[in-house]
This record gives C-alpha cells, sequence and structure tokens, in this order.
C-alpha cells in the first residue's frame, strides 16, 4: 500500500510532538469508507491537539485533524459509493481516530454525511466544525423559540470561527446581532458580517451578578467560565444561551437566579457525537443559510505545512475567522 503525507501527533518527553511525515495507509484503523481528502481546517480543538496546550489526543501515534471534505474511494457501507463527495465531523477524528490532516482517511460510513449540491469541498471546510458548530447553536436558540422579534442575541468570541459563522447566519436570518469581542479593532470586520452592534469583551469579564440587567434574547457563547456567567445573569426572561466552547475555561462561576427567576434556558451544543438527523438539518441549512460571499471574506487557504504555526495562533486568540487547509 502507497505512503502519503500527514501530521502525526507523537509521544514526546514532557508532552507531545507533531510532525508533517509520510503515513503508510496500511497502517489506517478500521473503517468500512476510504475517503481521498480534499480540505481540512484548523477548528480550535485542532490547535490544543498540535500545540499540546490540552490533553485532546487519547492514542498514539495520532493523525490530527477533526474534519475534513473529500471524495470517497472506496465503500463496503451500502450508502456510499467511491466518487461520492462527503463531509466529516468529530466522532473522535483526532483525538481516538485518526484525523483529517492527510491525504487518505478510513472511517465509519456511518459518521459522513453528504457534501451539499451546491457547497464544494473547500467551502465545507471553510465552515469546518466551527461554523457547523455557530449553525447547531442557532438550531437551539430557534427551538426554543427565539425570534429575530425577541431581541438582539450576543455571540461571544465575535472574530472567531464559531462567531463569525454565527454572525453572518443570525444576521441573513434577520436577527440584530451584538458582537462581543476582545478585538475592537476587527469592528469592521464583524459589522461587514452583520453584527449591528460591538460589545467590548471587558464588559463580561468581571465576577457575574446574579442577575444583571437584561440585554438580550438569546446568545452563543464560545467562550464559557465568567463570560458565559455573565451572559446568564444579563439574558432576557424566559431566553436562552446555547454554549460551544470553552476558550476562557471550563468552570462556571455563576448563579442559579437566571434559572430559576428569569426562566433563562442553557444549551449546551456538542458537534461530536451530535445525532445524523440533526448533523444533515445543520448542514443543509449551513447551504442556505449563509452568505457565501461573507464565507469567503472570513476564510484564508494555507497548506498542509503551515498547520502549524496557525494552531498556535489560533489558541492563543490571533485568528480571525476560518482557516481552510489544502490537503489533496
Amino acid at each position: 500500500m502507497a505512503a502519503f503525507k500527514a501530521i502525526v501527533i507523537e509521544k514526546a518527553e514532557g508532552g507531545t510532538k507533531a510532525a508533517l511525515t509520510d503515513f503508510d495507509e496500511a497502517n489506517l484503523m478500521d473503517g468500512d469508507v476510504t475517503v481521498r481528502v480534499e480540505y481540512s481546517t484548523i477548528n480550535y480543538k485542532d490547535g490544543l491537539a498540535i500545540t499540546g496546550k490540552a490533553p485532546v489526543v487519547r492514542r498514539f501515534p495520532m493523525i490530527a485533524g477533526i474534519d475534513f471534505a473529500g471524495t470517497v474511494e472506496s465503500s463496503a457501507n451500502a450508502a456510499w459509493k467511491p466518487r461520492d463527495k462527503v463531509i466529516l465531523n468529530g466522532w473522535g477524528c483526532g483525538e481516538t481516530h485518526l484525523g483529517a490532516y492527510a491525504e487518505k482517511s478510513r472511517v465509519k460510513g456511518d459518521w459522513l454525511v453528504p457534501l451539499p449540491k451546491t457547497m464544494s469541498a473547500r467551502e465545507a471546510m471553510a465552515i469546518g466544525t466551527a461554523g457547523y458548530t455557530a449553525m447547531l447553536a442557532v438550531m437551539a436558540l430557534e427551538r426554543h423559540g427565539v425570534t429575530p422579534a425577541s431581541g438582539p442575541i450576543a455571540v461571544t468570541g465575535a472574530a472567531g470561527g464559531v462567531g463569525s459563522v454565527a454572525i453572518a447566519v443570525l444576521s441573513k436570518r434577520g436577527f440584530a446581532v451584538h458582537a462581543v469581542t476582545g478585538r475592537p479593532q476587527e469592528a469592521d470586520y464583524l459589522k461587514g458580517l452583520g453584527a449591528s452592534e460591538i460589545v467590548e469583551r471587558k464588559e463580561l469579564a468581571g465576577p457575574a451578578k446574579s442577575l444583571a440587567k437584561e440585554r438580550w434574547a438569546g446568545a452563543i457563547d464560545a467562550v464559557g467560565s465568567t463570560t458565559l456567567a455573565n451572559l446568564l445573569s444579563m439574558t432576557r426572561y424566559g431566553g436562552a444561551v446555547a454554549a460551544c466552547g470553552l476558550a476562557g475555561g471550563m468552570d462556571l462561576p455563576g448563579s442559579v437566579a437566571p434559572f430559576i427567576l428569569r426562566g433563562v434556558c442553557l444549551y449546551g451544543i456538542d458537534s461530536v457525537m451530535c445525532p445524523l438527523d440533526r448533523r444533515k438539518e445543520a448542514w443543509k441549512r449551513l447551504e442556505t443559510d449563509l452568505d457565501r460571499q461573507k464565507l469567503a471574506t472570513m476564510t484564508r487557504e494555507i497548506g498542509l505545512s503551515d498547520v502549524f504555526r496557525a494552531a498556535s495562533e489560533i489558541v492563543s486568540g490571533a485568528v480571525r475567522g476560518r482557516i481552510v487547509v489544502k490537503i489533496g
């Protein structure tokens, strides 16, 4: 079997080490579909795995990368045939199953979803897990009953991948979006995506009150910790917050007051093990509800050899929007 290029994470003294190397196809893990990977992307979790800043990887050696878009090369799964265009997000890829930063991947066919007909593989990974997670969060708010008439929606980590896609989708759906960011220099970028107001991150940085002044009908939070606690305390009666990230920490130093005195709901957004039907719905919605021109303005492309630098940048909060990784 042929070898191909891949970014492999190995155990090393004092932690882990990632390198671009040759990988033998014979060493791919079990699965019933082999995919020739065309594009991947850089998500926050990828940054943590590559830099070793958090114990994302749970088996070694591991090919990094949690998502890809590509073409089926061979299949023993009745749902897929050669030349089918597919997307994979999550399911432990890059953590417990060999991941996406490789020219080939062998996975379970049940993990795959079809590439939307009007979307290219590059566009799919410009969206990537970050954008797919943003869509899941928007869907959670809508299922709760939040509408544009309910009031403005706050989006934290606004200039990042999840935030950028969330702003673009919400604004196209008619919502007033308040972009919460620690990068005021990105105000024009955020307004270009559809934000109607820029909120400085420091307004949500102090210790959270049990209940603060009601500001937002809902929120999408990629930060966690004190930021999430403050969002909850500022959410209007009957509103909802969708939590999908932990860039600020895994703790939640808040109060039950928003839940029991204002009827606020907190929704957890899990993109890794999300059921297939909801995945398909999210990608169908992304095909129609995300402005492709806005997607293009938030995206830049790199090669496999550039992943290491980009991983450090995303962990340090220096990445704006989305990064596509060209694989094949």
